[in-house]
């Protein structure tokens, strides 16, 4: 019952309207036998699952398959899991953290008989005014209560923008820890009188956000640094958050620009953007291309067989000569197998017949070549950033190798352009800070001394990533991969291959709207423009 209750209030406090949600279930029980106590576990879990379904007037449709929760000799606690699913505006989707300070944070609670069974008409009720409030404009954070209980709730709601929350006095300690699903707390934006916003719902004001980053609970402050720190430790030796601090990277600044032309101005440049398996970011830069101006072509890569193979490279060849703009987006290409990512697209561009259409493209035709993350990785593994042609690499040849904590990374950076050599960033403003999104597990920059030197003579270094004041940092909170000196993206020597870890296509209306910065990074604009003159 509450599996479903917990799913549809999350998809309340996202702003979904709760008459619209779909569910669907899955289930896992331990070895059954011929005990009728575990039999009725799942009969009983399913019938409280849709006790609720039918108190709340919501389907689960369709529904995956239920799995055994064992194996040989292992049992797993019974469990169900609710999937809840729903549709709204992408303006009016609520997210958790705290926004202001001054705000009013107010609970509103879903009641329980004595059997901790929810008073389903006061929930919709609740339901139906916090979906009106969140519509209406009055709501700037929302956050459901489960286990933890308001404790940690508002702790993870303080954590996000560090705006700390002063309790009302006398606050009831033992209710700060209570379980409470079905509750949901909300930042309410001031100033406004709460009994006309909620009119019969009842409601609880817990206090209002602070400029402090502490949490006030009866004239005790408790620090958000420290509170997260304590949030973190248990997992921390399992998934590290930091790593060893280093000496920050130096500054860079290279202002000026590849003055170089193609011979021939087309108005509408064709760009071709080759999907090998395990590409998933091609929809998107496509997308970016087109808002551009550009003429965009994809070809599906298939390697099931060497026929498969031989025809990919024959429409490869075909489509790098009618373009101006060859692309390589990001994935995880063939599953980033074997030893390391993008050696499989690489291997596709060390084909002689492609080889020799990317030298003509480069060399003859003046055209232009962009690799993100997992494309980034194939350019630097073939050798055309920093050195702008296709080459046997040595091993002091410049790498992107695994993230210095040993996982995947996934979060917004910052990211400052420090050299406008390429023609990509024709239309930005050396100093320029954007806002965009990594996801990877290989990004870590890495490159001798002497390299990086020659790239930052030569203004290859094109961005480099930065704190909040715009400086370059190797914080794992600015810099996640740890890259050397920060590096986020680099280029050929002339600029006109541009290699780069953060996916600036992935941005749009709609899209991260909670993050503070600006989002759009005018490189796909840029690399169009090039072919107008």
């Amino acid at each position: 019952m509450y599996a479903v209750v917990d799913a549809v209030t999350k998809t309340v406090a996202l702003g979904g309207d709760y008459r619209k949600v779909r569910l669907t279930l899955q289930e896992y029980f331990e070895r059954l036998g011929t005990d009728p106590e575990k039999w009725g576990k799942p009969f009983g879990a399913l019938l409280g699952a849709f006790y609720a379904q039918k108190k709340l007037g919501i389907p689960a449709i369709g529904g995956k398959d239920s799995m055994s929760g064992t194996f040989m000799d292992l049992n797993v606690p019974p469990t169900l899991v609710a999937f809840a699913v729903n549709i709204t505006r992408a303006d009016k989707v609520m997210s958790q953290e705290f926004k202001r300070i001054g705000s009013q944070v107010v609970l509103v609670s879903a009641d329980r008989d004595e059997h901790e069974v929810p008073n389903f008409e006061q929930l919709i009720k609740n339901y139906q005014k916090i979906n009106e409030l969140i519509y209406s404009g009055k709501v700037l954070a929302t956050h459901t209560v489960r286990m933890g209980g308001l404790a940690a709730t508002l702790s993870k709601m303080s954590f996000g923008n560090r705006i700390g929350i002063a309790l009302n006095d006398q606050t009831d300690i033992k209710s700060l820890f209570t379980v409470d699903y079905g509750s949901i707390v909300l930042e309410i934006d001031k100033p406004v009188n709460l009994e006309d916003v909620f009119g019969e719902v009842e409601y609880q004001l817990l206090g209002l956000t602070q400029e402090k980053s502490v949490i006030t609970v009866n004239g005790v402050d408790i620090g958000l640094d420290i509170a997260l720190q304590a949030w973190e430790k248990p997992l921390e030796k399992i998934f590290p958050t930091q790593t060893e601090k280093v000496v920050d990277p130096v500054v860079l600044s290279y202002d000026l620009r590849n003055t170089q032309k193609p011979s021939i101005k087309v108005a509408k440049p064709r760009i071709f953007i080759p999907v090998f398996p395990g590409t998933n970011c091609e929809y998107d830069s496509a997308k970016a291309f087109e808002k551009a101006g550009g003429l965009v072509e994809t070809l599906v890569i298939r390697n099931l067989t060497a026929a498969n193979v031989e025809h990919s490279i024959q429409e490869m060849v075909k489509k790098i000569n009618q373009s101006q703009i060859v692309m390589l987006p990001g994935g995880f290409s063939a599953g980033d197998e074997p030893d390391g990512s993008g050696k499989f697209i690489a291997s596709m561009f060390r084909n002689p017949r492609i080889k020799e259409a990317v030298l003509e493209l480069l060399k003859q035709r003046d055209g232009l070549m962009l690799g993100i993350c997992n494309g980034f990785q194939a350019l630097i593994k073939l050798g055309l950033v920093p050195y702008g042609k296709i080459m046997d690499l040595t091993e002091d040849s410049p790498t992107l190798t695994y993230n210095k904590i040993g996982r995947h990374v996934s979060c917004m950076v910052q990211t400052k352009v420090v050299s406008t050599l390429s023609p990509w960033f024709s239309g930005v403003k050396l100093g320029e800070v954007h806002t965009v999104p990594i996801s990877h597990g290989e990004g870590r920059f890495v490159a001798s001394n002497e390299v990086i030197q020659t790239l930052i003579t030569n203004g290859q270094i094109a961005t480099q990533y930065v704190d909040l004041d715009g400086n370059p940092s190797n914080d794992i909170i600015y810099t996640p991969n740890g890259s050397y000196e920060a590096i986020e993206g680099i280029t050929s020597p002339d600029g006109r291959i541009l290699g780069k870890m953060a996916h600036s296509e992935r941005t749009g209306r709609g899209v991260a709207i909670n993050v503070p910065g600006n989002q759009y990074q005018p490189i796909f604009t840029g690399g169009v423009n090039y072919f107008r003159g």
